[in-house]
This record gives structure tokens, sequence and C-alpha cells, in this order.
């Protein structure tokens, strides 16, 4: 912990000039992710050269345009259009291609968050399992910001969340906090275990897709709960341990194993401009209409992001950490 903070230093930079296609943004707010940590540890696999600004997300404020910007305007919010931007800063330089504009109209925070969360979230939802209202799904890691996104969006749609966290000593006040996003049922790992999952599907349909961040042991308990011909899609491993699968899920069962990264997503649709403006703009109607919020975030201020670092890498964290820029 202490080797992956101190490779920090705050530094003053001088803000380059303005290209003719760039645009000139005051960095509104960034949030730490598990991916920046992972790319700070050498262990993603996007590496920036170093010296390198971190951060892969955040929102920011057009001040100025060059000449050949057509899409944006002074006043203008945006997010950085793919991983490995750098939003870990007070002002930038950066060409119209890496920014994409978001209302100005929604919370800060939510625009903050908006490109890595809700958008893994939605696509996860959407493109594995042709989910309908009354269909269900189960997840592990269901406090991360993924998991909580995942819940919200699921509600909105009709489709029942099953959600899967590690026992702590504040489960009930994290029960609470789940439930009140729209979640059905919010049950530890142990519990996956227990006869009485039987009881949840007297009154919900055993899932048919399982969103996993976890790995390990986690993984093959809750696919034992996965209809027949259900999908697992794998989109994170916190527990640092392989997804281990009985042989009988397979031969008996038949069930699906995938796996997803938003940056590979947004890599592939690099031409389908529609795909992604018509995801952004399904999650930011759903911010309108209070359906979908930022995380349980805590506000830090930059020259405080040492202590932000640290808190961000604490066990049974359930608050992003967020820069204030």
């Amino acid at each position: 912990l202490f080797f992956c903070v101190s490779l920090f230093r705050l530094k003053d930079l001088e803000v380059p000039k303005l290209g003719d296609c760039d645009v000139h943004i005051k960095m509104l707010a960034a949030p730490i992710n598990p991916a920046d940590i992972n790319m700070i540890q050498g262990t993603y696999p996007l590496l920036s050269p170093l010296p390198a600004v971190g951060g892969n997300e955040g929102v920011g404020e057009v001040l100025e345009v060059g000449r050949h910007v057509t899409a944006l305007k002074p006043g203008d919010w945006v997010i950085p259009a793919d991983a490995g931007l750098g939003t870990w800063r007070t002002w930038g330089v950066f060409p119209e291609e890496m920014l994409l504009k978001v209302p100005s109209d929604i919370p800060v925070l939510c625009a903050a968050t908006l490109s890595v969360n809700p958008c893994t979230a939605f696509r996860v939802l959407a493109d594995f399992e042709s989910l309908v209202p009354g269909d269900s799904i189960i997840q592990n890691a269901a406090n991360s910001g993924v998991g909580q996104a995942i819940i919200q969006i699921a509600r909105a749609y009709g489709i029942k969340t099953i959600n899967v966290v590690r026992d702590r000593p504040d489960l009930p006040k994290l029960v609470e906090r789940l439930m009140a996003l729209g979640a059905d049922h919010v049950i530890t790992e142990e519990m996956l275990r227990k006869p009485e999952m039987k009881d949840i599907f007297k009154s919900i349909p055993r899932p048919r897709l399982a969103l996993n961040c976890v790995g390990g042991k986690s993984t093959t308990e809750m696919l034992r709960h996965l209809q027949p011909k259900g999908t697992m899609v794998t989109y994170g491993g916190m527990a640092k341990q392989p997804v281990m699968v009985p042989v009988s899920a397979f031969i008996f069962r038949d069930v699906r194993l995938r796996g997803f990264w938003m940056t590979q997503w947004r890599k592939d649709h690099v031409q389908d401009q529609e795909s992604m403006a018509a995801m952004m703009d399904a999650l930011c109607q759903l911010i309108r209409r209070g359906q979908l919020t930022a995380p349980a975030c805590t506000e830090v201020p930059l020259q405080d992001y040492r202590a932000a670092l640290e808190a961000s890498m604490k066990p049974f964290v359930s608050s992003k950490q967020i820069l204030l820029l």
C-alpha cells in the first residue's frame, strides 16, 4: 500500500498550447476506481508511459476550443471517451475525439462516475441474455460501484436481483442501503451454500444471468443457482483467484462462461457511435428520472489525494473516493 501511494506526487505542470482540434477543460471531479489502482501497480492490461497522470474517469467543463472543433463549446461538460486520459488533474488540453459530451443538468457526481461503472452495468445486463421484466439475475460484489448500478438499472427494467456480499460487521446497514437502491434479495456468500436459498426461488425464477466480479469459491457457488443454459459473465476478479467450474455444470446444465471489459467494448465500437450515444442517452435518462444515482461517494479535495488512495484500498469499502478538482 505504502509503495503504491508513495509513487504519487502533486506537481504543477504547464498547460499545453491549444491546437486547432484541441479542447481546454477544467476538471471538476474524478473518482478513484480499482482499475486506476491496478494501473499504478502495473497489473492492468493498459499501462500509460511514465511519468503519467492517474485516473481514467471524471467530468470536466470546457473552457476553450480550437478553431476546428465543432461538437463542443465553452460551458459543455465532457467525460473521457476512453481509458487512459489521466483525469486526476485540475486542467487539461485534449484532442476533441478523446472527449464525450454529457448533459450538464445531471448531478456532478453522476457525471464523474458515468463512463466506467454504469456503462459496464448497462452492457452486462444488455449484451449476454435477452432479459425481460420478471426475469432474475444474480451478482456478487453487489456493493461495488458496478453492483450498485446493476441493482438500479435492473430495477428500472423490471428485472429481479439476487445480490451477494461478503459478511462484515455492519452487514444490516449495507443490506438496508442496497434494498433502498432496489435490490430484491441481499445475501452473504455463506448463504449461497445453504438450503434456504430454495426459498428465494419460490417467489422469483432462477437467474439466467450471473455477474461475477470476484472469482474463486464465490463464483462456483453462484453457478449452482443458474438456470440450465444460463450465462455467467466475469468482469472483475477481486479475490485474485481463478474461476472454478464443476464439469457437471458444463455437461448437464450447458452453462456459458463469458468475459467482459468495458475498454475493449469501446475499442470494438469506435466506428459505431450510435451504440455509444444510445447507451449514454439511456443512462442519462435514468439519472434524470432518479432511477440511477451515483454510488456512495466520499468527496476529497485533490491535495488530500494520499488519504483518498489509502481509503480506496481498504477492505469492505462501499464508498467511492472522489477527488474534487
